[in-house]
């Protein structure tokens, strides 16, 4: 399990707390007493098999809390939550031979030493099976997020942030559709694109054709409306699952569905 975590926190007042220093062993400590007790609640570990699993020597549990990345570093927190996300199989060490039917997957050279390099040629069905292993069931969230992080406390602090100091007045809501947004309107709006882009490789807002910018024509929340767009698409031979820019003829890349 990886977490992302602040050093320090808010208190009532709003004013932030900073932590000096994280204890690994008293950390895995709670986090062992936290699992042991959400466990005895779901009925799947006894009392006395606690008192069993607390009296062993080596807990199992352990908590590495040397990697910070400091508050000044915008690249360094993406750099660390680009690797908590880290992917089970790396395609440039994957090679396959379509003539033979056989693929090669090489190891992950570290700077540790540990780790050769050496290409591995498993079974192509027994490869397959071990990686569909790491996806998820449907509906199950395998990120989540908390405190600070969570939607709720984020959106709360943007509220607050947009009212004015010491008025007491709600925050405005967004701009209508027919107003001029503002520029942080207009960059939040823009998040959805650096998202796209960055798992799929591909601007959403840059035409394929003429490689100029895009702009979205309609949002679209009636689901009657966007079945008709999808079996229109479908009666043309276009697939409307298919990543941005898989298909530079799709008018799904002008119009956006939720």
């Amino acid at each position: 399990m990886h977490a992302l975590v602040t050093r320090g926190g808010w208190d009532r007042s709003g004013a932030w707390t900073p932590v000096p220093f994280v204890d690994g062993e008293a950390a895995a400590l709670v986090l062992r007493h936290r699992v042991f007790r959400v466990l005895q609640g779901e009925g799947l570990l006894s009392a006395e098999r606690t008192r069993l699993l607390l009296s062993w020597r080596h807990s199992g549990f352990s908590v590495h809390t040397s990697v910070t990345v400091p508050p000044d570093d915008p690249d360094g927190r993406e750099r660390l939550a680009r690797y908590l996300l880290w992917a089970p199989v790396s395609l440039d060490r994957l090679r396959v031979n379509e003539d033979a039917g056989s693929l090669a997957y090489a190891g992950r050279r570290r700077s540790t030493g540990r780790g050769t390099g050496d290409e591995a040629e498993p079974d192509a069905l027994d490869f397959l099976a071990r990686v569909v292993m790491h996806i998820p069931e449907p509906r199950r969230h395998v990120i989540r997020y908390y405190g600070a992080y969570s939607s709720v406390v984020r959106a709360r602090r943007a509220r607050q942030a947009a009212a004015p100091a010491g008025s007491g007045a709600a925050p405005a809501p967004p701009p209508a559709a027919h107003e001029p947004a503002s520029l942080e309107w207009r960059a939040a709006r823009r998040r959805w694109a650096q998202l796209i882009r960055r798992i799929y490789e591909v601007d959403p807002l840059v035409c394929p054709r003429c490689g100029g910018p895009m702009r979205i024509v309609a949002c679209i929340t009636e689901s009657r409306v966007i079945g008709t767009i999808l079996r229109h698409l479908a009666a043309k031979g276009v697939d409307a699952r298919s990543p941005p820019g898989a298909d530079p003829s799709s008018p799904q890349r002008t119009v956006t569905a939720a």
